[in-house]
C-alpha cells in the first residue's frame, strides 16, 4: 500500500535521498506524495495529489538540504486522494510531521476527544489523529515517549515515521501490521516500508516486528517495544541487486518480468530436484519424513493471484500426493470459524509476505494449533518470519503491480511440494522421474512460448477495443482462466470473467454474441474433448474464440478465430505454460488502451491494510 521512507545521517542531501526512495516505491501503487525535512529548527514540507513528478515540480527551487526527513506515497483509505489528505500530516503548530501506512480504526473517537481539547484538524484522514496525539504528549515528554503513549491509544495497523523540528537529531518509527525495514549505513540510518527504497545505499537491514519501535539519531539507533522494552535484532543482508529493480531495456516492468519467467521458474527449482530418484527436496519445510507422512489435510490460503496459484496447488497435491486440500481466501478464513484438526498443514501463499489478510489468516491458523508454512518471495518478510517454516520461491523482486513471474514460481514450488508428498505415498520412482523431467523442461518451454509475443500482440490489436471478455478452462486450467481474466481487469480495466468451461451453459452463455471474445485454455489433456464441445457452442452463437492449445492441433484451427500454441507437458503442469500467453495478451491490450501497466489505478502491489 502506502510507501514510506525516512533518513537521518551525515549526508546533507536528504531531499534527494527521499525523492529517489519514493521513486523506488512507486510500484506499490499510490495517488499522492509528500515530503518533510527538518532544517534550522523548522519543518520544510510539501505534498501533492498525483505522481512524484508533480511533487518534484512543486519542490523546484526549494532548498531540500538537511540530514533528517521523511517522505510518503499515499494509497487513499480515508479521505479523497487530494493534496490536503496527502502525507505528511502535521500538528497544530506545524512542528511535528508524520507519515503512516495503515488504518486507525478508532480515529473518530480519538478525533472528537482531541477536538474537545482544542486541536484543529485539516484533513479527512484517520492518520491526522496520530500526529495530534503525539503533539498532546510531546509537550511534556521526549519524542519517542510521546509516540509510545500515542500508539497505546490507537486500535488498528500502522507503519509510521515521525520527526519534530524541536528535535533535529531524532527519527522515530514504529510498526504494527504494516512492514518497516531499517537500513544500516555508516553514520546513517534509513527506515522504509520496503527494501527497494534503500537498497541503493545499504544491504544491511533489520526488520521490525509488530509493536516495535526504531529510534535513530545521527550517531546510532536502538529498537524497543511500544512498552519501552529493549529489543535486539539480527542484521540481514539483502541478496538481490539494484539492477533487478530496473527495467533493463523493457518499456515496462511487467513485460520484463514476463520475459524473466524461464529463469525464475528455473530458480524456483534450483537444487531442489533429484533426477536419479524422481524426487524433490524442500529443506525449508523443516519437517521430518515421519511428520510429512502424518499429514492428513492441507489448507492453502492466499489472496488474488496467490489464491489462483493455491487453486492450481489443490489440483497438483490431490492428483500427485492424494492428500485432501482446501483452498481458502485469506480474507474469509480469518472471519469464519475454520476447522483445524490434528494433521492439518496450512500454507500461507503471498508474493510480498506482507499481505495483511494472509498474515491475519496465518495467525488465526496458528492460534488454532495448525502447523503453518509460508510460500513467499520476499526474504525476511513478516509471513516468512512468523510461519513455523516454509519455502521461498526465489523469483527476485517483482515490481509490476500485476503479478506474473511470482505466479508461475508459486505453481512451480507447489509442484515440488506435491512431488515431495507424492513420493512418500504412492508415486513410484519411475513416475517421479517423469515428473522431474517435465518440471526441468518447463523453463525452455516457457522461453519458446515467449517467442510468440508478436503473434499475441496482433491478437491484442484485434480485440483491445472490446470491453468484455470470457476466459474458460477445465481442471487445473480453470484457475488459469481466472488468472487470465484478473490480469486483463487489473491493467486494462476491461471487464473479464473466468469460469470453469462446463459452467458456461449455466449462465455466461447468455452473454455470448459476435462482440464477445472468449479465451479457451484447451491443451490436449484429459478434458480436451469436453472443451472442444464448449468451443462449438460459442461458435454457434457467433462468439470470437481465442484458443490456447498444443502445437499441431488442427482441430482447434478449424474452429478458433485465433490460436496460440504451447508445448506439450504433463496435464497438471499445463497452467505454467498456458498462463504465459494470457499475461502477454493482457499486457498488450493494456498498452494499446493507453493504460499505466506497471501502476494500474486503485491497485497496490502489496495490500497491507484491510
Amino acid at each position: 500500500m502506502c510507501g514510506i521512507i525516512g533518513y537521518i545521517g551525515q549526508s546533507n542531501e536528504v531531499g534527494k535521498i527521499l525523492i529517489e526512495g519514493l521513486k523506488r516505491l512507486e510500484y506499490r501503487g499510490y495517488d499522492s506524495a509528500g515530503i518533510a525535512i527538518v532544517r534550522d529548527g523548522s519543518l520544510t514540507w510539501e505534498k501533492t495529489a498525483g505522481k512524484i513528478v508533480k511533487l518534484e515540480e512543486k519542490l523546484r527551487g526549494t532548498d531540500l538540504s538537511g540530514s533528517l526527513g521523511i517522505a510518503h506515497t499515499r494509497w487513499a483509505t480515508h479521505g479523497e486522494p487530494n493534496r490536503v489528505n496527502a502525507h505528511p500530516h502535521l500538528d497544530c503548530e506545524k512542528k511535528i510531521a508524520l507519515v503512516h501506512n495503515g488504518i486507525i480504526e478508532n480515529y473518530k473517537v480519538l478525533k472528537q476527544s482531541l477536538e474537545a481539547e482544542g486541536h484543529e484538524f485539516e484533513t479527512e484522514t484517520d492518520t491526522e489523529v496520530l500526529v495530534h496525539l503525539i503533539e498532546k504528549f510531546y509537550k511534556d515528554d521526549e519524542l519517542e515517549v510521546a509516540v509510545q503513549k500515542a500508539l497505546k491509544m490507537v486500535d488498528g495497523t500502522y507503519g509510521i515515521l515521525v520527526i519534530a523540528a524541536d528535535d533535529p537529531d531524532k527519527l522515530v518509527g514504529a510498526r504494527n501490521g504494516s512492514p518497516i525495514v531499517v537500513g544500516i549505513g555508516e553514520g546513517e540510518c534509513f527506515v522504509a516500508s520496503d527494501v527497494a527504497a534503500i537498497l541503493k545505499h545499504t544491504r544491511q537491514v533489520i526488520y521490525l516486528e509488530d509493536h516495535e519501535m526504531i529510534v535513530a539519531t545521527h550517531e546510532s539507533f536502538h529498537t524497543t517495544t511500544i512498552e519501552n522494552e529493549h529489543v535486539d535484532h539480527n542484521v540481514h543482508e539483502v541478496e538481490w541487486d539494484l539492477e533487478m529493480i530496473e527495467k533493463g531495456g523493457f518499456p515496462h516492468f511487467m513485460l520484463k518480468e514476463i520475459f524473466e519467467q524461464p529463469e525464475t521458474i528455473r530458480n524456483a527449482m534450483r537444487g531442489r530436484l533429484i533426477s536419479s530418484t524422481g524426487d524433490a527436496r524442500l529443506g525449508g519445510l523443516n519437517m521430518t519424513e515421519e511428520e510429512l507422512r502424518a499429514i492428513k489435510r492441507i489448507v492453502l490460503i492466499g489472496c488474488g493471484t496467490s489464491w489462483h496459484a493455491a487453486l492450481i496447488g489443490e489440483y497438483l497435491i490431490e492428483e500427485i500426493a492424494r492428500i485432501p486440500v482446501e483452498v481458502e481466501y485469506a480474507s474469509e478464513f480469518r472471519y469464519r470459524n475454520p476447522v483445524i484438526e490434528d494433521g492439518t498443514l496450512v500454507f500461507a501463499i503471498s508474493q510480498s509476505g506482507e499481505t495483511v489478510d494472509t498474515l491475519a489468516a496465518l495467525r488465526e491458523a496458528e492460534k488454532r494449533g495448525a502447523h503453518c508454512m509460508g510460500i513467499c518471495n520476499v526474504v525476511g518478510s513478516t509471513i516468512a518470519r512468523e510461519s513455523h517454516a516454509g519455502v521461498y520461491i526465489h523469483a527476485g523482486p517483482e515490481i509490476g503491480v500485476a503479478s506474473t513471474k511470482a505466479f508461475t514460481s508459486q505453481i512451480t514450488v507447489l509442484s515440488l511440494l506435491a512431488l515431495v508428498l507424492g513420493r512418500m505415498r504412492m508415486v513410484s520412482s519411475t513416475e517421479g522421474q517423469k515428473i522431474v523431467k517435465a518440471l526441468q523442461t518447463l523453463p525452455d518451454q516457457v522461453a519458446e512460448i515467449l517467442k510468440s509475443d508478436d503473434e499475441v500482440k496482433k491478437i491484442a490489436e484485434a480485440y483491445y477495443q472490446h470491453n468484455n471478455f470470457l476466459y474458460l478452462g477445465r481442471g487445473a486450467n480453470y484457475p488459469v482462466a481466472l488468472e487470465g481474466a484478473l490480469k486483463l481487469k487489473e491493467i486494462s480495466y476491461v471487464h473479464a470473467e473466468g469460469y470453469p468451461a462446463a459452467e458456461m451453459k449455466h449462465g455466461p452463455i447468455a452473454l455470448i454474441d459476435e462482440n464477445m471474445p472468449v479465451v479457451f485454455i484447451c491443451p490436449k489433456d484429459s478434458a480436451y474433448n469436453k472443451v472442444i464441445g464448449n468451443i462449438n457452442e460459442v461458435k454457434a452463437r457467433q462468439g470470437k474464440v481465442i484458443a490456447i492449445t498444443n502445437k499441431g492441433n488442427k482441430d482447434v484451427i478449424d474452429m478458433a478465430d485465433h490460436v496460440i500454441y504451447i508445448p506439450k507437458t504433463l496435464d497438471f503442469l499445463y497452467p505454467v505454460l498456458a498462463v504465459i500467453p494470457l499475461q502477454l495478451l493482457a499486457y498488450h491490450i493494456a498498452v494499446l488502451r493507453g493504460c499505466n501497466v506497471d501502476q494500474p489505478r486503485n491497485l497496490a502491489k502489496s495490500v497491507t491494510v484491510e
